[in-house]
């Protein structure tokens, strides 16, 4: 596969339009095949309100929201299998003993990974709950409204309660143990939860002007440290990240990360491998072009992350799509959109 260089001049094109529209603040968007980056841009603003004007580059520290699912909780997982500590096929209730009732009995760590375990989708536990232990008490206690296995359905739940099942395995919460074994091991310095104030002016603002403070509000409410939300990172950070799972650097075995990317709910209503979402799932972000083996991710905040393990095309987007407003989310449709210009600039050799 070769890629056209000139073609990812439309993205360039296209960002500075949403910009100058004021449909997004701002974004830094990388893209590449293998250890070449093809593309790499910053526009717009990191902050953009009440008379703050902060002009976004390329060292920008974002929000993740949910790329933390697949940037901090999902390797931590694989570390975990990779090292024999846990099985994918082990039930919850041998790390959390809420899960040991009858209802929840069969639900293993494969089901939260892929999102099966038939738990609720979202509760507004920040506002049910006056205090972090009691909103982990709750997750605990979350009851399935389906039987696990049947179908997929997308839920925080999943991940946070991986989140926790890092900490019961390993005896360190999962900040502690993600940044122990996955990120100071990749050499991603720039890549934490609760960041330090020292680092504040260096991150984009998110809704209300929210700086270094977490957006997801659930996470926010557990102290910023969840599996579901909580992880900050820049652009260059997150192309180390992708370059580990191209195998270009083993830190988890070729093995697990072959699993990883597998479709694992083929006979399910959508199309999930353990953390990553597949091509043609419903949450599929990468458009119409993009390779049949990637996968990929997304964030609520205006985040995503995507790769081919195949053809080692990569595409990074981060942005703060949500400081001028939740509603607004441009990115939602632009993603599929930007994806589509990588997607035209590919050429079988």
């Amino acid at each position: 596969m070769k890629i056209r260089t000139n073609r990812l001049m439309l993205i360039s094109e296209r960002m500075e339009r949403e910009i100058e529209q004021q449909n997004i603040p701002g974004a830094v968007i990388a893209v590449g095949k293998g250890l070449s980056i093809l593309y790499l841009e910053s526009f717009g603003y990191a902050e953009n309100q009440n008379g703050i004007v902060r002009v976004m580059n390329k060292d920008t520290l974002f929000d993740l929201a949910s790329l933390t699912k697949v940037t901090a909780t999902l390797p931590s997982v694989l570390y975990l299998i990779d090292n024999g500590q846990i099985r994918l096929n082990d039930p919850v209730s041998l790390f959390i003993d809420e899960f040991g009732s009858s209802a929840k009995g069969t639900v293993t760590i494969r089901h939260l990974l892929t999102h099966s375990a038939g738990l609720p989708p979202h509760q507004p536990y920040h506002r049910l709950y006056s205090s972090p232990d009691a909103i982990r008490r709750a997750i605990r206690f979350e009851g399935t409204g389906a039987e696990p296995g049947l179908r997929t359905e997308y839920s925080d739940v999943h991940f946070s309660l991986l989140g926790e099942i890092v900490a019961a395995v390993s005896g360190q919460s999962l900040d502690v143990f993600s940044k122990r074994h996955i990120f100071s091991a990749l050499g991603m310095s720039k890549t934490m939860f609760c960041p330090p104030e020292s680092e504040f002016h260096r991150i984009a603002a998110t809704e209300n002007s929210k700086v270094g403070v977490v957006h997801d509000e659930d996470a926010d409410a557990l102290g910023g440290v969840a599996g579901h939300a909580g992880l900050f990172s820049t652009v260059q950070d997150l192309i180390t990240y992708v370059w580990m799972w191209l195998g270009e650097n083993p830190l988890l075995s070729e093995s697990v990360r072959r699993l990883a990317v597998q479709n694992h709910t083929t006979t399910l209503n959508g199309n999930r491998g353990l953390g990553w979402v597949c091509r043609y799932d419903p949450y599929d972000h990468t458009g119409d072009l993009w390779p049949e083996t990637t996968v990929g991710h997304t964030g609520f905040t205006g985040t995503s992350l995507a790769f081919d393990p195949v053809s080692k095309l990569w595409m990074i987007i981060l942005t703060n799509d949500v400081h001028y407003g939740r509603e607004k989310r441009a990115m939602i449709r632009l993603r599929a959109l930007l994806h589509n210009i990588v997607g035209s600039a590919i050429e079988t050799e």
